[in-house]
């Protein structure tokens, strides 16, 4: 009978999900990178771990780092050498919430979001997380600084704040909305690897949207919110021009009806 795998915690999801080599692709299949091989690359190659270190921070035992770490190098030398697409997805994997009592070295932000946050909120309040700079909708979710959260109550905003990111950037930042027990997220521009790893972790997304912070909610409330259910756009993904924002783009809207 196999053992079990254990689930592996990861501190960091890929924003770009593909890389595609320069030529033809549609001949080669593509090479599928996990995303717990992800992080064995990320924290040894990338942050400096040593295996031990790194398996402390992904809660798994050092011997299952080296394996993991062996297959992720295959993998990624066989895409640089023989032009295959790289693909990052699924895998054993949990994105730390901030929960755990060693989440990283050197301390987690995560963890002192979660113990602010943890307490329930109770079965009748939905917690909106909304990007945000200065009132209004920050546009690219990757490099938000603050995030504003509404609790609302039978259709009404019972509590708002400002929590600061500190920033945790690009693949943390869903780890963040989970230590704050976010229920929605309303944002601009967002990519495709924050899209799944809202989806995984439950937080409903509409993205593709602009202007005010509060109206934005209120409108979400009123189910009137316009807003990109298909929003693909992303500063990894497209060259915008000066000045240009993803939640502008024209890319569409749509209504919470």
């Amino acid at each position: 009978m196999p053992r079990p795998v254990k689930c592996r915690k990861v501190c960091h999801f890929p924003q770009i999900l593909e890389f595609l080599p320069a030529d033809d692709t549609e001949k080669n299949t593509p090479i599928i990178l996990t995303v717990d091989e992800y992080e064995t690359i990320r924290l040894l190659d990338k942050k400096g771990y040593s295996q031990e270190q790194c398996a402390a921070s992904m809660q798994i035992a050092r011997t299952t780092v080296q394996r993991i770490y062996e297959i992720a190098r295959k993998k990624i030398a066989d895409a640089l050498i023989d032009g295959h697409p790289l693909r990052i997805e699924g895998g054993d994997f949990r994105i730390c919430d901030g929960q755990s009592s060693n989440c990283s070295f050197g301390g987690c932000y995560k963890q002192e979001i979660y113990k602010k946050y943890a307490a329930e909120k109770g079965e009748g309040i939905m917690r909106i997380a909304v990007t945000y700079e200065n009132g209004q909708i920050f546009q690219h979710f990757g490099h938000t600084e603050t995030f504003k959260i509404y609790d609302v109550e039978e259709g009404k905003v019972v509590h708002s704040e400002v929590v600061d990111t500190n920033g945790s950037g690009h693949g943390a930042l869903e780890g963040v909305l989970n230590a704050l027990n976010a229920d929605v997220l309303i944002c601009g521009g967002i990519g495709g690897g924050a899209q799944t790893a809202l989806a995984a972790a439950g937080i409903e997304l509409f993205g593709g949207v602009s202007g005010d912070a509060d109206k934005a909610v209120k409108a979400f409330i009123n189910e009137t919110l316009d807003y990109n259910p298909d929003v693909k756009c992303s500063h990894h993904e497209h060259n915008h021009g000066e000045g240009h924002t993803c939640g502008e783009h024209g890319c569409g809207s749509h209504s919470c009806h």
